[in-house]
């Protein structure tokens, strides 16, 4: 998937004139926007209840370099090894600056400045760094500490809790200090210095992640253990098309960025704090949605994450049961049982939405994470999730929730849920929702069916509602209304009833997929939120229309901004900025669109199709019940490769695996390191023991 310029390197001589769209760099602990005086941690919010958002915590390596002598100016951020530099080019020197997130110890920042003289000269080489920091934040009471070694060191809380009687996080930042200037002298070609900013809840982890850093950086090692942890990532994982770099390109950056929003595959700390819908490097006062967790983490950046990181796909499922004892408190606030996960989540699971009527009304957000849940189980078959990693909690107090939210009307012998607001906020207060009656159905039947595989006894209710919800349908123009009452042809927001037909795999009719796609395409807002077209595309290329699916991915790239990839919520620039749950929406367009990939309850099934322009596309490291496989679809066949198994299989036992196809029944076994080309026709993974018919209905 070469092309003469490299698709992983994001260039240019001129920087974006909005500075929002400057890339930022995190690694599932810290994020910051480069340049930006504010960076941000994980679970550090400040601000009780609706005004709670990310705390500001001042960034050591807010730095400019600057120079009297005339410079050419370049920036890359090279996304193999999640580096950002900036060269400035003279007849004389070249000076690169170099700042990156590490990928591997994820309590560290750092700054890198290397002089390099073009030819000999008896003058020393001097240029300025320009600082921004400042050691204050308005979150934080900050006070000053003993030097440690060569760092300065500041520390404080929050001063203000999630809730009333909660703790206010600490924050402990250790950093080199930056020097007004640097100067090259004359008997010198070159020289580097090296910056590190540690930040950590505890005195004790930030001078540990501080003595680290300057060990690796003695034996030369502290960035090359940086860019070694981002080539395993890689090597995990790939989406890459031929025939379309733009697509390439736009795939590469989604990726980036959400790998760039999750914790090292090595981390075991449990301090992960989910995933919003504008990552780490934002989420201030009042900016991008404050930084809070919704449903954007669980169906819309989930998915293509689970598909490859079994370990980051965890990482989620165990942020959400950290929230089980707050969304045990949501629930007996809004009178009900079980479990009701915040609309927007901090640290807690109490509910943080500013405005009450979302955290009330919009419910679906419980079958989102229990459908999380689902899919995990369904990839990997870990049920020490659901055991000792208390995932069954989860599931059984979704269900509990869902048995005493509904009403039962003797009129149609249904179950409703009433008073709700869908995925499309352009209405509340309504009654059965489809996408929220849906989910909640196929929660409540995962409750049964987890019940049953752990012998637990499942309250007969669960089984009843599940079968029973009312799931609204238009038998005249034979097509799912958004809702009761909802009239067809007035304008929504984003996609809604369309995502009954993926992720949610309700079953229905060709035609039926086909009328809810015509029913609402053209009444979506075409300024709603980026993630929407690719659940359309997925739809028309689920019914053999590529072109059509073409045309609307085609329509997410005027959400994509300025040089570096980086995402804004609406196609004019305006909303989240790195908005992560369009580049998961459109990732999901491709990974599981193309590939026609289901994650299903015995198999994962594909029906390939390629639109006309796309050469090839290439997915490795598809990670299925303990195996990984590499996938290249190309416009008359596919081939697959199982890999060679490696010492780490991950948390389960890897199993043997077998192809169906659907048109022949055909079975061929899976041998790691064989590839099996096949036609460009439906099929399934399955284990070679499976006796199970598994299809997408």
């Amino acid at each position: 998937m070469a092309s003469d310029t490299d698709p992983y390197i994001f260039s240019t001589d001129v920087l974006p004139e909005d500075l929002r769209f400057l890339p930022p760099l995190a690694n599932g602990r810290l994020g910051w926007r480069v340049y930006h005086s504010i960076m941000h941690m994980g679970g550090v919010y400040n601000g009780e209840g609706g005004q709670c958002h990310r705390a500001d915590v001042p960034c050591p390596l807010a730095v400019r370099v600057q120079s009297k002598e005339p410079f050419l100016d370049s920036y890359d951020l090279d996304t193999h090894t999640g580096v950002f530099t900036r060269t400035l080019t003279s007849d004389l020197v070249t000076v690169s600056q170099s700042l990156y997130a590490h990928r591997y110890h994820c309590n560290l920042m750092v700054m890198e400045v290397l002089l390099v003289r073009h030819k000999a000269s008896q003058e020393p080489v001097t240029v300025d760094l320009d600082s921004a920091f400042t050691p204050q934040s308005k979150d934080i009471d900050f006070e000053a500490g003993p030097d440690y070694k060569v760092g300065r060191y500041i520390h404080g809380q929050t001063t203000t809790a999630e809730f009333t009687g909660g703790p206010c996080p600490s924050v402990h930042l250790i950093w080199t200090p930056v020097p007004p200037s640097l100067t090259l002298l004359p008997e010198q070609s070159k020289c580097r210095w090296g910056f590190i900013v540690a930040a950590a809840d505890t005195s004790e982890s930030a001078q540990a992640s501080f003595d680290e850093a300057l060990d690796l950086m003695a034996t030369g090692d502290l960035r090359k253990s940086h860019e070694q942890a981002w080539e395993e990532l890689w090597l995990q994982s790939k989406v890459e098309v031929s025939g379309s770099d733009s697509l390439c390109r736009a795939l590469i950056g989604c990726m980036f960025y959400l790998l760039s929003a999750f914790p090292s595959i090595h981390d075991t700390s449990s301090t992960f704090g989910g995933v919003s819908p504008g990552g780490l490097s934002n989420g201030g006062d009042g900016q991008d949605y404050w930084g809070h967790v919704f449903w954007d983490q669980d169906i819309w950046m989930y998915p293509a994450v689970a598909l490859f990181y079994p370990k980051l796909a965890r990482a989620v499922l165990e942020y959400r049961v950290r929230t089980i004892d707050g969304a045990k408190d949501n629930a007996q606030k809004q009178g009900y049982k079980g479990l009701k996960f915040p609309w927007e989540s901090a640290v807690s699971g109490r509910e943080v939405c500013p405005e009450d009527i979302y955290g009330q009304q919009e419910i679906h957000i419980n079958g989102d994470v229990s459908l999380a849940f689902q899919h995990y189980l369904y990839l990997t078959e870990d049920m020490s999730m659901f055991t000792e990693g208390c995932g069954s909690e989860v599931i059984w107090g979704v269900a509990d929730y869902w048995v005493s939210r509904a009403t039962w009307k003797e009129g149609d012998k249904r179950y409703h849920l009433l008073g709700v607001m869908p995925p499309d906020e352009y209405y509340y207060d309504i009654d059965d929702s489809v996408y929220t009656n849906a989910v909640a159905k196929f929660s409540l039947q995962f409750a049964v069916e987890l019940a049953s595989l752990l012998d637990f006894p499942a309250p007969d209710q669960w089984k009843e509602v599940g079968e029973n919800l009312h799931i609204p349908f238009d038998e005249e123009f034979q097509y799912h209304p958004e809702f009761d009452g909802y009239k067809k042809g007035d304008t929504v927001k984003q996609a809604d009833a369309v995502m009954l037909g993926y992720p949610l795999g309700l079953p229905m009719s060709a035609e039926v997929r086909r009328n809810d796609l015509e029913a609402y395409e053209s009444v979506t807002d075409p300024l709603g939120p980026a993630m929407t077209w690719g659940m359309f595309a997925i739809g028309w290329l689920e019914l053999g229309e590529p072109e059509r699916a073409q045309v609307l991915l085609e329509k997410c790239f005027k959400n994509i901004q300025g040089p570096f990839q980086v995402w804004s919520e609406s196609s004019d620039g305006s909303g989240a900025v790195n908005f992560l749950t369009g580049m998961g929406g459109f990732l999901q367009a491709v990974v599981f669109g193309f590939t026609g990939f289901r994650v299903l309850k015995d198999c994962l099934a594909f029906s390939p199709i390629l639109p006309d322009g796309i050469g090839a596309l290439c997915v490795r490291g598809v990670n299925y019940l303990g195996r990984q496989l590499d996938w290249l679809l190309r416009k008359d066949d596919v081939c697959i490769i199982m890999r060679e198994q490696t010492s780490d299989t991950g948390m389960v036992q890897p199993c043997d695996l077998q192809v169906v196809m659907k048109k022949s029944g055909e079975k061929i076994p899976l041998v790691a390191g064989e590839p099996v080309t096949l036609p460009l026709e439906p099929g399934y993974i399955c284990k070679v023991t499976s006796t199970s018919f598994c299809w997408p209905l």
